[in-house]
């Protein structure tokens, strides 16, 4: 079987494993198969085909790769005001119940309240802000 033949062969499965994987690797080192076939279509030795496909798949790998997945991942938003409060420790200053309570949140006292209506969180425990009301913090105790 010719050299070439081989290369796109190996390009067509690697570009059907990056469809079920979606790593854009797979995806690259296709690209490096089909343009090594081109270079053993032309005629090139078999050692300088492994070095061409070495080449083109350790740059494409290193450097489209990761321009690549800055595209394709979501930005995630920055929150600002209360919404950056939530899932912040908070230090009980106060008893907090389902009926009320103080917290400290990042140097600030708080009004709060316990995200379960069932418990009693004790003075100098540590919670996690859950949820934020209006001026009052939803906790629930750390385990």
């Amino acid at each position: 079987m010719e050299p070439w033949l081989m290369w796109l062969i190996a390009a067509a499965v690697l570009a059907i494993a990056e469809v079920f994987t979606l790593t854009a690797a797979l995806g690259l080192l296709a690209a490096a198969a089909s343009i090594t076939a081109a270079f053993a279509a032309l005629g090139l030795p078999l050692p300088w085909q492994f070095l061409v496909f070495t080449v083109v798949a350790t740059l494409s790998v290193l450097f489209v790769r990761p321009v690549a997945l800055r595209r394709l991942l979501p930005v995630q938003e920055a929150r600002f005001g209360v919404e950056a409060l939530v899932g912040k420790p908070a230090y009980v200053v106060s008893e907090v119940s389902a009926q009320g309570g103080r917290v400290r949140i990042g140097g600030e006292e708080w009004t709060a309240r316990a995200y379960d209506e069932t418990l009693v969180i004790p003075p100098g425990t540590t919670a996690d802000v859950v949820e934020i009301s209006g001026s009052t913090a939803f906790v629930y105790p750390r385990e």
